[in-house]
């Protein structure tokens, strides 16, 4: 492998139960089986040379890459440019007929194809089991490969031979123009019987198949707005991300990815954030999308049905994406971390936090769609209200606060912000519905927490809403104070508080979250801006009637997405990509940007 490739230089493929990053070198070197949250297989992305890897790639390097989605699919193409010829690797994973049912049984397809002249392509398979930590065997039979590792086996199955390279497996291919092969990697619980050769038919049949899928589903998008390519990227790799047996998206697809290369800010994104899953599904329902809002919803009801601990609060912040509530944190010692970013977790510690705007998230999201509300019916109803009825009792509670900080609880203005939003939505959904409710109590508790703010989370001398009561501190989160309809985007206040924002936070259209040294957040180090609140920036902006301002930020923030559309959760000082990658929360926030600023726009335009 050499080295480590930028966190942007990669594609994403996925089966709707689980996703692999390629590199731009031909490198699977992300791959968890079966799900987001298992172990991977593949993790060269966080050790080069114990984390395991799969590449085909030319047998040469003086070659020039490109790597493109195939419009509107998942299906990556990498295409190599040599003195000799062009070559192409074209992977995917095919979905299932029935993705919604759990399997073991993973499928990644790379098909190889020249296009002019000759290319001889080198394969390396080098899984690496439980992340990199458990011993492995290979069986060797011509075409075809067996590695047999802890309650796992990978097959890999060729149209050419393959050779034993200790326990891994490597070849060599040379093909002319018009010529074609095919890999497929296929992985099935341990004894299970294994697949038979590889059918060049089939893999045809399975590709087109992937390309109809993904084509269907894009179809049923309602937006037809100034960034459709973006829009329509951003919202497969929200797909992508969501596990369909259960419902649940996940915040990113890897773990350990640096918010500062070097640093100890290396966290584990495969799970399922109440707060970020949320965000998601609106954005998906105001693209048209119920089915996906619909099964996320289910799965929120089945965390709030589930037992638990006497005085624990109704949902945990997140969860692994099957609903298991246990995410203990462990340090993966063996791993040198992305470019010695060190440590490498797997789990995340801070499932035990207490957020409280995550109940905000939820209520925005689930409340939003009519169709969504009538499939939920009375017993959904129910639940709601019973959550809404404890909400307005303990809301009032210093927590961790959406950044899930570690130097202690805090009374934070988002989370009132979004505590209240979760009583207005419910007094109006109540309303609306006619359904039972104690809205004279949900209202003075809505009216209090609005006091509240108005009151204390307002800081005469900075001119601004502040990131915590008893601080001066700014924070880009509270640019969802106009989205969510606590604040007029226009109003004196907020735009006070733009301003603010604009001369503290904001670098070149590009937006930090806070300032950690001027609140410390338990951790050492620094971080990025935060693609997230770049794009809530242009929200804001374009909400607030500062159109010239929102469009260019808009378009600046556009050439910060790597060459297929995708973006990690941070941008770094020369503009390289930091954080777990893709992040849904950052392609989340690039939809409803550019809904606003598209409707904006068009008002402007007289339309």
């Amino acid at each position: 492998m050499g080295g480590y490739p930028p966190i942007a230089d990669h594609g994403l493929i996925g089966d709707l139960q689980t996703a692999a990053l390629v590199s731009g070198t031909g490198a699977v070197d992300w791959f968890c089986v079966p799900r987001f949250d298992s172990p991977s297989i593949f993790a060269a992305l966080l050790d080069h040379e114990r984390g395991g890897h799969f590449t085909i790639a030319p047998d040469t390097d003086d070659v020039t890459v490109h790597q493109i989605y195939l419009a509107d699919t998942a299906v990556l193409i990498t295409r190599f440019l040599t003195p000799d010829g062009v070559g192409e690797v074209v992977d995917f994973m095919p979905v299932d007929p029935h993705p919604d049912v759990p399997s073991d049984r993973r499928r990644l397809v790379r098909g190889l194809r020249v296009v002019r002249g000759t290319v001889t392509f080198r394969l390396e398979c080098r899984p690496r089991f439980d992340y990199g930590r458990a011993p492995h065997t290979l069986v060797l039979d011509g075409r075809g490969a067996a590695f047999h590792g802890p309650g796992l086996d990978v097959h890999l199955r060729s149209t050419f031979p393959l050779d034993e390279d200790g326990d891994d497996v490597r070849a060599t291919v040379t093909l002319g123009a018009g010529q074609l092969a095919g890999v497929v990697l296929d992985t099935r619980a341990q004894g299970a019987a294994g697949p038979g050769p590889v059918d060049e038919t089939q893999l045809e049949a399975e590709f087109h198949a992937t390309r109809l899928f993904w084509h269907d589903w894009i179809r049923r998008c309602r937006y037809r707005g100034r960034w459709q390519q973006m829009v329509n990227r951003s919202a497969i790799t929200l797909k992508l991300l969501t596990y369909a047996p259960s419902g649940a998206p996940v915040a990113a697809a890897t773990m350990g990815l640096p918010e500062q290369v070097g640093g100890e800010r290396n966290w584990d994104y495969r799970y399922t954030w109440i707060r970020d899953a949320s965000l998601s599904m609106r954005v998906l329902l105001d693209l048209g999308y119920i089915d996906e809002a619909d099964a996320f919803r289910k799965w929120l009801g089945a965390r709030l049905r589930a037992p638990r601990p006497a005085g624990a609060e109704p949902m945990q912040i997140m969860y692994r994406i099957d609903g298991d509530p246990e995410l203990a944190e462990e340090t993966l010692d063996h791993l040198s971390g992305y470019r010695d970013s060190y440590p490498v977790r797997a789990g995340n510690g801070a499932a035990g936090q207490l957020q409280l705007d995550i109940y905000g998230e939820f209520a925005y999201a689930m409340t939003h769609s009519p169709d969504l509300a009538e499939v939920a019916g009375y017993e959904g109803w129910k639940g709601f209200a019973a959550l809404l009825d404890w909400l307005a009792g303990t809301w009032d509670r210093p927590d961790e606060g959406i950044w899930e900080t570690r130097g202690g609880r805090k009374d934070f203005t988002y989370s009132r912000l979004m505590c209240w939003v979760a009583l207005d939505r419910g007094i109006r959904l109540a309303t609306e519905y006619a359904r039972p409710a104690d809205l004279a109590r949900w209202t003075a508790e809505r009216d209090a927490i609005l006091h509240q703010v108005m009151a204390r989370g307002w800081n005469p001398e900075r001119k601004a809403f502040v990131q915590h009561y008893d601080g001066d501190v700014l924070d880009a989160s509270l640019l969802l104070m106009p989205l969510v309809g606590f604040v007029s985007p226009k109003a004196s206040q907020w735009l006070d508080t733009l301003d603010a924002m604009d001369r503290e936070l904001v670098t070149d259209s590009l937006v930090y979250r806070y300032n950690p040294q001027a609140s410390p957040d338990g951790l050492r180090g620094s971080e990025g801006t935060f693609s997230l609140c770049s794009f809530l920036y242009v929200y804001a902006l374009a909400r607030a009637g500062r159109l010239e301002q929102a469009r260019y930020a808009m378009d600046k923030m556009l050439t910060y997405a790597n060459h297929v559309g995708l973006f990690a959760e941070e941008i770094g000082p020369t503009g390289e990509q930091l954080g777990n990658f893709p992040q849904a929360f950052t392609h989340l926030a690039l939809i409803t940007a550019a809904l606003a600023l598209d409707e904006e726009l068009d008002k402007a335009d007289g339309r």
